[in-house]
């Protein structure tokens, strides 16, 4: 297990969070730049030193500003992994694998290199240097060389950001697996909250400093507690003020004009988050109020069409800015270009509702 506990000065905010990390389990803190994220690693790795702090891992204090421990990153059994993968450029692959095992014959070292180059699918990059290597490669020879020393706990700084889309996705699910097989704490950082669901068992949300929700990425997108989560996690989010509403649903008039309707009970000023793949477009040229059976009907304008493989994603100016997301098929039939006029739709059990 992996315990953190810190509290710092951290540029412009004030850093305070306190995590743990089960055996076997990742963790991942997503958030937006200058939020803290990379600083909680640093912290974890030995790399920078908060006011007050205490980092634990296995049973062994690793940091204690209180009691005056603080082990320097060499003496922590963790591996940190960074966001460029760091790895030594007139080094071959294998020799990279095997520059932190300090201990043993350099045939053995050799060997565990390979046995771990291979057990990640890139035995056959061995005798190659990084600079020729895809980022998907370089990606495993640093994660090879990561878990070389058996670490306790690995750290990992953006592990996606390096690598084009055509590779992101294959080097997700081998991170994915890498981690499962791996069996120790994971802490990985990321500003993509899609990144965060799809690595971490679960998710933290950090903002200014501080983890403002934690939990598994459906819960934190089936219930956010602020707007913020609630747009970081992909929401479309909107402001107004509640009030009851008919047949035991929460009206909400919203900032700009406009009126949608939620099962979720709230009164007074309130952001209003509904994902945009749960909205529907209506309508077209001659856009009419809607009579289907979603309750929120809202009229507005297209400004972008934008493709996504199968998929469209409609930016809309209504009362306030919506993004909706629908089939490239249904984009088509309704011939949805700027300024075409549109009824957005959705259902009162799609919308959710936070206090602001």
């Amino acid at each position: 297990m992996l315990e953190l506990e810190a509290r710092t000065p951290v540029g412009t905010i004030e850093l305070d969070v306190a995590l743990t990390v089960e055996q076997g389990e990742c963790l991942a803190l997503a958030g937006p730049s200058g939020a803290g994220k990379t600083s909680v690693l640093r912290i974890a790795a030995g790399l920078l030193k908060p006011e007050r702090g205490r980092v634990a891992c296995g049973g062994r204090t690793w940091l204690d500003t209180v009691g005056g421990v603080a082990l320097a990153p060499d003496e922590r059994r963790c591996a940190y992994v960074f966001q460029e993968y760091a790895l030594f450029p007139t080094m071959t692959a294998w020799q990279n694998v095997a520059y932190p095992l300090r201990e043993g014959r350099r045939s053995a070292r050799r060997a565990r290199a390979h046995e771990l180059l291979e057990r990640f699918g890139v035995g056959h990059v061995a005798d190659a240097r990084p600079a020729t290597l895809s980022g998907g490669e370089r990606q495993r020879v640093a994660l090879a060389r990561a878990l070389a020393r058996r670490p306790e706990a690995l750290l990992l700084d953006e592990p996606l950001s390096a690598l084009d889309s055509r590779t992101r996705a294959g080097a997700a699910r081998a991170l994915r697996e890498i981690l499962a097989e791996a069996g120790v704490p994971a802490l990985l950082v990321t500003h993509d909250f899609a990144e965060a669901a799809e690595l971490g068992d679960r998710v933290g949300i950090v903002d200014a400093g501080a983890i403002v929700q934690e939990g598994t990425a459906t819960e934190l997108a089936a219930q956010p507690r602020t707007a913020f989560v609630a747009d970081f996690a992909g929401a479309v989010v909107l402001t107004g003020t509640a009030r009851a509403g008919e047949g035991g649903l929460t009206a909400v008039d919203l900032d700009g004009g406009g009126t949608v309707l939620s099962t979720d009970a709230a009164s007074g000023p309130v952001a209003v988050s509904v994902f945009p793949w749960e909205i529907a477009i209506e309508g077209g040229e001659t856009a009419a109020p809607s009579t289907s059976s979603p309750q929120n009907h809202l009229r507005a304008r297209v400004t972008a069409v934008t493709a996504v493989g199968n998929r469209a994603r409609i930016a809309l100016s209504g009362p306030q800015p919506l993004v909706a997301e629908i089939t490239a098929a249904s984009a088509e039939r309704l011939a949805l270009k700027p300024g075409t006029a549109v009824v957005a739709t959705w259902k009162a059990a799609a919308t959710r509702l936070v206090a602001r």
